[in-house]
């Protein structure tokens, strides 16, 4: 039995290790630092409520105390299997309302998106649209001023199943060239290597991978394992992205080519069902299937399951599936985002997200003042990338 004592001693810890990672990324992240200034002094978010629905980790930490200082009330929840436990802590104990936990099941983070709606917000900062299409279901979408979009998923979702549903302004923030270039393709290229590396142990160079999609984050993952001496492949249905993958001088073929030459699998779509469980009977033995998109729809997960004989969870984050035929293929983090819902997770890296966030931030601040929007999906102003850019020329020591 854990005492009240024991508990109190935990929470503790989760603050102070909260607090240190905070502080540490709060301090390389100058383009928030000079914008948190402004919103304090500004406060463009006074009187509103943003309900939030985002990975909850250090970086995120530092875009929500940015706009708590601009006067937001925030009530926000984290993403299935990424909320870093000590991050929300640290949050609540800011007087920011974060709910939910790293070992939330799916229903009881289904639950959390409800609870976040259920506080009435004005503002929605989404990722993956969950919110948006939360507030649609329930008949809310009137009361909602306007929001922002995280993910390639997300406004894939407003432009397809939510088209003409959502009455209000949303700023699809992956429509930016900055996030594209800077956050997609480098940092999620960086990243998805990074933790590949970390939580599998194996070595890139000379390995044979197929990343499954040539956009820009499969570009990043294709570009980054490349460099570190991967033999990269790419399946891409874009006839025109396919050209592009082939003369930047990957091989490019169908999945069912592939599937018996890879030895790691990485899909990067936003798509559901783009590696289906029918290729497994086709893989080589001990191939390692990882998903980066947002939802954890690209892997058939239920599928390989139902067809294995046996499943090992082998350290919470690898799970081993073995066949009848003596094969057996390695799962990464249940299909989920590996490189935010793995083991230790790190993440883009922090410069990335620093202006990423700050196209959140004053894209928000766009939705709070009304100010030359239309209802539905919308890309970010072009004002604010080029402000962005600039700053971050800038930062980075390269302005003439």
């Amino acid at each position: 039995m854990t005492t009240t004592g024991s508990q109190d001693m935990i929470q503790t810890d989760l603050l102070d290790r909260g607090r240190l990672r905070i502080e540490w990324i709060r301090s390389r992240m100058s383009l928030l630092a000079g914008l948190r200034s402004e919103f304090e002094s500004l406060r463009p978010f006074a009187g509103r409520r943003i309900g939030v629905s985002l990975h909850i980790e250090p970086k995120t930490a530092v875009l929500l105390e940015v706009l708590h200082a601009g006067g937001a009330e925030i009530v926000g929840t984290g993403n299935h299997g990424s909320t870093q436990d000590d991050i929300v802590a640290f949050l609540k104990s800011q007087g920011i309302g974060i709910i939910g936990r790293r070992d939330d099941t799916l229903a009881e983070h289904h639950a959390n998106l409800g609870r976040i709606l259920d506080a009435a917000p004005d503002i929605l900062l989404d990722n993956g649209a969950d919110l948006a299409a939360g507030a649609v279901a329930r008949g809310m979408a009137g009361s909602i001023l306007g929001g922002t979009e995280e993910t390639t998923s997300g406004g894939d979702r407003l432009r397809g199943e939510l088209g003409g549903k959502i009455p209000f302004p949303s700023i699809v923030i992956n429509d930016s060239p900055l996030k594209q270039i800077g956050e997609n393709k480098h940092a999620v290229g960086q990243s998805v290597v990074e933790s590949f590396m970390r939580i599998t142990n194996l070595m890139v160079p000379g390995r044979r991978f197929c990343v499954i999609g040539y956009g820009w984050c499969g570009r990043g993952i294709a570009q980054y394992l490349r460099v570190l001496g991967g033999r990269v492949a790419v399946v891409e249905v874009d006839e025109i992205k396919a050209l592009e993958a082939a003369l930047d001088g990957f091989r490019v073929a169908g999945l069912d080519r592939l599937a018996p030459w890879a030895e790691v699998f990485i899909t990067a779509t936003g798509r559901n069902g783009v590696l289906p469980a029918r290729v497994a009977g086709a893989m080589t033995n001990g191939a390692v299937l990882a998903n980066s998109g947002h939802f954890p729809w690209e892997i058939d997960v239920e599928g390989l399951r139902a067809q294995a004989v046996k499943t090992t969870d082998l350290d919470g984050t690898l799970e081993r599936l073995d066949f009848a035929d003596g094969r057996h293929l390695v799962l990464v983090a249940d299909g989920r985002m590996f490189n935010l819902a793995g083991r230790e997770p790190k993440g883009n890296s922090i410069e990335s997200m620093d202006f990423g966030f700050m196209l959140q931030a004053l894209s928000l601040e766009r939705v709070a003042s009304g100010t030359g929007l239309v209802p539905g999906a919308q890309p970010v102003p072009d004002d604010i990338n080029r402000r962005i850019a600039r700053l971050m020329v800038e930062a980075m020591g390269s302005a003439a």
